[in-house]
C-alpha cells in the first residue's frame, strides 16, 4: 500500500504546483505584459479615474446621450455577473411584445424621427453586455441628441463617423461604435 500511495501523493503535489500555480501565474505575468490593457479590464479612464470598460456597455436612458443595445441581464442591466441573453426565440410573444415596446420608447424620444429604427436597438446581444450599436444606429440617434444638447447636426454627425470602428479585418466583422467612448467624445465638445 506504501508502494502506490506515496508516489500518488507525489503526483499530485507535484500536479498541483504546475497546474494550481506555475501554470496560473505564468499565463497572468505573459497576459500583463503582453496585452496589460485587456488583462486590466480593458478599463477606459477619465481623469485618471476608471469610467467603465471598452468590454461592457452600460445603462444611458437621457435624451442627450447616445443609447446602447437593451440589456437581457438581471436585475440590472449590463449586469456583467448575469451575463446571458433572453433565449426567446423569432416567434415568442414576449420578444414581440418587448421590441415594440423599445420601437415605441425610440420614437417618443424623438418623435420627429421616421427613419426605420434600426435592429440593433431593439434587441439584445447574445451576452446581453454589448457595448456597441451599428453605425447606422448611431445615426439614428444623432438629430435627438443634438437636439437636446443644442449642437448641430452635423457636428453630432461627424462625431458619429469619428468614433466608427473599422472591421477587425476586411472580411471579418462589421464597422462599430462604442457608446461610452462616443458619450464621452460628446462630453469634451461642450
Amino acid at each position: 500500500m506504501k508502494n502506490i500511495l506515496r508516489p500518488a501523493l507525489v503526483l499530485f503535489f507535484i500536479l498541483t504546483l504546475v497546474t494550481g500555480v506555475a501554470y496560473p501565474l505564468l499565463v497572468t505575468g505573459v497576459a500583463q505584459s503582453l496585452f496589460a490593457t485587456q488583462a486590466g479590464g480593458s478599463l477606459i479612464l477619465r481623469d485618471g479615474k476608471p469610467v467603465g470598460s471598452s468590454l461592457i456597455g452600460q445603462n444611458f436612458s437621457e435624451p442627450q446621450h447616445f443609447w446602447g443595445r437593451p440589456s437581457a441581464t438581471g436585475p440590472m442591466p449590463y449586469n456583467a455577473s448575469a451575463s446571458s441573453g433572453s433565449n426567446q426565440g423569432p416567434l415568442n410573444p414576449a420578444l414581440t411584445d418587448a421590441i415594440k415596446g423599445r420601437i415605441e420608447a425610440l420614437r417618443a424620444a424623438d418623435p420627429g424621427n421616421t427613419a426605420p429604427v434600426p435592429v440593433d436597438l431593439v434587441t439584445a446581444s447574445a451576452s446581453g453586455l454589448d457595448p456597441h450599436i451599428s453605425p447606422a444606429a448611431a445615426n439614428f440617434q444623432v438629430a435627438r441628441v443634438a437636439k437636446a444638447r443644442g449642437l448641430p447636426t452635423d457636428k453630432v454627425q461627424s462625431l458619429v463617423a469619428q468614433q466608427t470602428e473599422p472591421p477587425l479585418l476586411p472580411f471579418l466583422g462589421e464597422p462599430r461604435v462604442n457608446v461610452l467612448q462616443l458619450n464621452l467624445a460628446l462630453e469634451a465638445i461642450r
